[in-house]
């Protein structure tokens, strides 16, 4: 099942994620709708509050990006109960990001190059590790959709005012996205 993702304006999105057990219904399920909502929006990395649920799970698929990081060929993690735990804020790369949640806009980011992530996997393993490079930066943008935040929080707040009509559009809905999406229900 595609899920329609969860635009910008939608409560859920600020919302701290709520860490799941083993027995969540139809985890598997869930996992293999977010994978293929995330194959139908062409992004690389889905986290369960972008199809409205306020849980602790992200998905990505970074084979999409393959041809330019070889790596990450047929690289789909999933993480259950993610945090990240510590920064090493030494080295900072800026890059520019993009979200599903914010179809149409693209801004540059300055996050940490290395972080250390506890996680489980889809087999409630759990992982303690130190990530670096491009999986790190990929990862604190998806996790942070758990904290309830997302890559425009982390902008200057000059950067934030150009893009104020931007933003007001998405929560009117008033933007061109090629999959399925939920604006905030206009109130009165």
């Amino acid at each position: 099942m595609i899920y329609p993702i969860y635009i910008y304006g939608q409560p859920v999105l600020r919302e701290v994620a709520a860490d799941i057990t083993k027995d969540y219904p139809e985890l598997d399920k869930l996992i293999a709708d977010m994978r293929e909502t995330l194959a139908h929006s062409g992004g690389i990395g889905l986290a369960a509050p972008q199809i409205g649920l306020s849980i602790r799970v992200v998905i990505m698929d970074l084979d999409l990006i393959s041809d330019d990081y070889p790596a990450y060929k047929d690289f789909r993690p999933t993480y259950i109960n993610a945090h990240i735990v510590e920064y090493d804020d030494k080295e900072t790369e800026t890059s520019d990001e993009g979200c599903l949640s914010l179809p149409g806009l693209s801004e540059p980011v300055r996050r940490p190059k290395r972080i250390r992530v506890q996680w489980l996997d889809e087999k409630f393993e759990a992982h303690d590790e130190w990530i670096d490079g491009y999986l790190a930066v990929v990862m604190q943008h998806e996790f942070d959709h758990l904290e309830g935040k997302l890559y425009i929080d982390h902008l200057s707040a000059f950067r934030k005012t150009l893009i104020k009509k931007k933003l007001q559009s998405l929560i009117k809905g008033d933007f061109d996205c090629s999959y399925k999406c939920k604006v905030r229900k206009p109130t009165r």
